[in-house]
């Protein structure tokens, strides 16, 4: 299993940014997938997940600012970010929970 996440930098506050992850190494349309976040000097921040059959989730924080999709045929995932705040500079992971398999991060910095 091989997790890349990609996308991030730096972005004016509100601005937009669209987070991919590219998947290998498993039938990507069979699992859940999910974006964790982790700011400076905090713990772990779970942000969008989406289910095997394409439903989605969200944080109450990013709720109606983020949309998480995937393309099967591309095996990626991606994270659409709008209307970025300093709050959510972080670094973004996306994670496969089911077999604790995580990418190795993608640096966001909201700021003027």
């Amino acid at each position: 299993v091989q997790l890349v996440d990609s996308g991030g930098g730096l972005v004016q506050p509100g601005g937009s940014l669209r987070l991919s992850c590219a998947t290998s190494g498993f039938n990507f349309n069979n699992y859940a997938m999910s974006w964790v976040r982790q700011a400076p000097g905090k713990g772990l921040e779970w942000v969008s997940r989406i289910k095997a059959a394409g439903g989605t989730s969200y944080a109450n924080s990013v709720k109606g600012r983020f949309t998480l999709s995937r393309d099967i045929k591309k095996n990626t995932l991606y994270l659409q970010m709008n209307s970025l705040g300093p709050e959510d500079s972080a670094v973004y992971y996306c994670a496969k929970f089911s077999s604790g398999d995580w990418g190795q991060g993608t640096q966001v910095t909201v700021s003027s």
